[in-house]
């Protein structure tokens, strides 16, 4: 009987009082001589200073000299300089250069890049189980990759695997849907050296992302991508149901947007794509290691990790 490593489940200001000085002193002056203004007064008050601000994704932020508000969707590098992202309600999105100049909860914040921290659970081991190599630098981004459909597919890959993907030098890129997987993996040209795994959402049998999957893979050569997949609408169903408080996922009715009825459902706030980009940090923030996922996602990150990193 073989063993299935992998798993078998596909699926200030004070007041400003003025001591040790004479009367005159402390009412402006000597006789005669122009009265200074109260310390403390609305003529010599300080202007709010701006604090930095890290620009995690989900912050809602908004542009003092156009006015625009948005939620903070990635910070990236563009032209040598770092920028920011922001999308407002109605999904319109608009890049600003990272720094000062904007305002989170009516007071002034420079943005500054968010600082990705390791996670690491208890007794030396990552956040995916595996042993944390104490100092070790990331490494030289192989050849090969993983692909994932979209940006919180790629936070919670890099949650749980982020560490052990920088031992491996594994990249992670986003397909932004299954969709345009044929004709990204004819761009890409992979090869024997240079592999590509492909994670999908709601990969089962009959479903268009199977369908979609098995055209793209008649177009490369035999042994140069493998695809697998978790059978879950969206990846946020692969985060166990109990660390958002409830028992189970919620069925969301055919024709509703997924996403909306899941919020509509634990009565978060929903009406706006920057309630779901919070919402989607507050489950994201709910993952503490591997042991809050589904084997179901778990095992097939797992085997795409090593069949991107296996020897030619």
């Amino acid at each position: 009987m073989s063993y299935d490593r992998y798993g078998s489940d596909v699926l200030a200001g004070g007041s400003g009082g003025v001591g040790g000085g004479s009367a005159a002193g402390a009412a402006g002056g000597s006789a005669g001589g122009p009265a200074r203004a109260p310390r403390g007064s609305e003529h010599h008050r300080r202007r709010p200073e701006s604090t930095p601000r890290a620009a995690q994704t989900g912050l809602v932020v908004e542009d003092v000299e156009t006015g625009w508000v948005g939620a903070v969707v990635r910070v990236e590098k563009s032209g040598g300089m770092h920028v920011v992202v922001l999308e407002d309600r109605r999904g319109r999105t608009r890049t600003f250069p990272l720094g000062p100049g904007f305002w989170v909860d009516g007071a002034p914040v420079v943005l500054v890049p968010p600082v990705l921290r390791p996670a690491k659970t208890s007794n030396g081991r990552t956040a995916s189980g595996s042993r944390a190599v104490v100092g070790a630098r990331a490494q030289v981004a192989r050849g090969s990759r993983i692909w994932v459909e979209g940006k919180h597919d790629a936070e919670l890959v890099e949650k749980v695997w982020g560490d052990d993907l920088r031992v491996e030098g594994v990249v992670v890129e986003m397909l932004d849907g299954v969709d345009n997987l044929a004709e990204r993996l004819a761009e890409f040209g992979p090869t024997p050296e240079r592999r590509v795994g492909v994670l999908v959402d709601h990969l089962v049998p009959g479903s268009k992302e199977r369908r979609l999957a098995d055209d793209a893979l008649r177009t490369v050569p035999r042994g140069t991508v493998l695809v697998l997949g978790h059978p879950y609408v969206d990846v946020w169903q692969a985060v166990k149901p109990a660390r958002v408080g409830l028992q189970r996922w919620p069925q969301i009715e055919r024709g509703t947007e997924w996403k909306h009825g899941i919020l509509r459902e634990l009565g978060w706030p929903c009406e706006s794509q920057a309630d779901v980009a919070r919402a989607w940090q507050r489950i994201l923030r709910s993952v503490r290691s591997f042991a809050d996922l589904e084997p179901s996602l778990l095992g097939r990150v797992e085997e795409l990790i090593d069949y991107v990193t296996a020897p030619a």
